[in-house]
């Protein structure tokens, strides 16, 4: 109690001294090492600010240098102060050099996040509000990491300095050689670690990139801004920022004629991002297009799950494992439990759980297997039940079908996938959500007639809020 009173006072003081004009001082910081790999040579050199000052925000850092080196003072421990003035936790990595072996480096950029989450309590950090920041092929490093890893090692937030993007054409060829070795002339390699063809929709975490326009090392057109581009392309929030000057490598040196202004874009991307609590309720949205947002734009934000977030606040987390085209059925021609998503749902170990799957189901080449849509939704069920989190599990009736596109049914919807739904629930003891009803018209979906609009969507996510609340 005295602690708390104590730290709310300082909080104060330091209130009153912005308020007044005064000049506020860089709060105390703990630093130390801990090594990131079994033999040492990965390490983390971590930067704590004063416990008053946390946020509870977190960056680790992954300089450049062509996958060859680390250029460790310009692009990491020169962002020191940076970050400690802002009480942001900051965590320099010193990863190992591929030699042509790619998983080395994502290994310690993945164990590096898994430490920082594990550490969470005791560093004063939000584990859902952990970040990667990378510059060139430390830039490349963490989109690999936000475009490939599973949830528990992949960043909520991605900051990209003139990153090297791409391993096809125009782009940083020693960064290429270095990472891919022999491999570099194998062309599903390259696809591979080219991530801008990486990026998942709800997947891929929110990023800023900053890049000059005359920068020859690394070209921001082939880079950059396709990785911005594939990005947007999949609903996810990105923001670019491609100064006119300045070439490759600008990093923190203040000589650089855009520095005063980068802070201050960086500064203000941070702090719009509105992370939930530490200890906030999960929550995963399973479903198909018309979870994921199917046609709308900004689907992050305007699908059902994005909107049932911004109701239900900081005090709950919830995720969007919406994925278009599939089925509840496992034999039907795209079965979600075959899905990443379903993979990283469990890894997410929600606590509430909504299932809104059978619409895909409903279509002729799907329904033909019919007598299995019952126990594979109660295989769903049970690899829920058996999560830790032993999440609370809700069945969502599929939204209405006012046009029977692509061959799904309104019919086979409300006459037979309805009630096996209903005889799941009961079985089972599980709340329904009856998501059939919302609907009141055809102008709440889009002309196809089975995905909703941002307001239908918006009607889908009322329902949804008012079953948890």
């Amino acid at each position: 109690m005295y602690m708390m009173k104590k730290t709310n006072i300082l909080r104060q003081v330091l209130l009153i001294m912005v308020m007044a004009g005064m000049a506020v001082p860089t709060l105390a910081q703990r630093q130390f090492e801990l090594r990131n790999s079994a033999d040492g040579k990965s390490m983390l050199y971590v930067y704590l600010p004063n416990a008053v000052a946390a946020t509870g925000k977190a960056v680790v850092c992954c300089p450049g240098g062509g996958y060859h080196g680390l250029s460790m003072q310009n692009e990491g421990t020169n962002w020191v102060p940076y970050f400690m003035d802002r009480g942001i936790a900051f965590i320099l990595l010193k990863y190992r050099m591929p030699n042509g072996d790619p998983q080395i480096p994502i290994q310690d950029a993945q164990q590096a996040i898994r430490t920082v989450r594990d550490s969470a309590q005791a560093w004063h950090i939000n584990p859902h509000d952990v970040g990667l920041m990378g510059f060139s092929a430390g830039g490349h490093l963490v989109s690999t990491v936000a475009t490939h890893a599973m949830y528990t090692e992949r960043p909520d937030f991605q900051i990209l300095f003139y990153p090297v993007i791409t391993m096809m054409n125009k782009t940083h060829q020693g960064s290429v050689d270095n990472f891919l070795g022999d491999k570099k002339e194998d062309e599903a390699w390259r696809k591979q670690y080219s991530n801008e063809m990486q990026v998942q929709r709800h997947i891929t975490p929110p990023a800023l990139i900053f890049s000059c326009n005359n920068d020859e090392t690394v070209p921001p057109h082939t880079n950059s801004a396709a990785y911005y581009q594939a990005l947007r392309k999949n609903h996810i929030n990105a923001t670019m920022y491609i100064f006119p000057d300045g070439y490759h490598g600008f990093g923190y040196r203040n000589t650089f004629a855009y520095h005063n202004e980068m802070k201050q874009l960086l500064d203000m991307w941070l702090k719009g991002i509105q992370p939930p609590k530490a200890d906030a309720i999960r929550v995963a949205c399973i479903g198909n297009s018309i979870t994921a947002g199917s046609g709308l734009d900004l689907a992050d934000v305007n699908a059902y799950p994005g909107q049932l977030q911004k109701m239900l606040g900081r005090d709950y987390y919830v995720k969007n494992y919406g994925v278009s085209g599939r089925t509840m059925l496992n034999k039907g021609d795209r079965p979600y439990m075959k899905e990443l998503a379903w993979a990283d749902c469990k890894l997410f170990q929600p606590q509430i759980a909504i299932i809104k799957l059978g619409t895909n189901d409903s279509k002729t080449i799907n329904w033909k297997h019919k007598k299995e849509f019952e126990s594979d939704m109660q295989g769903m069920i049970d690899e829920l039940k058996a999560l830790e989190s032993k999440p609370e599990i809700y069945l969502a009736y599929p939204i209405k079908v006012w046009q029977n596109s692509w061959t799904i049914s309104e019919k086979v919807v409300s006459e037979e996938i309805i009630p096996i739904i209903n005889k799941v629930a009961k079985k089972n003891k599980l709340k329904v959500i009856d998501l059939h009803a919302v609907h009141e018209s055809a102008d709440q979906v889009l002309k196809d007639g089975v995905h909703p609009t941002k307001e239908g969507s918006k009607k889908m996510a009322e329902a949804v809020y008012k079953a948890i609340k």
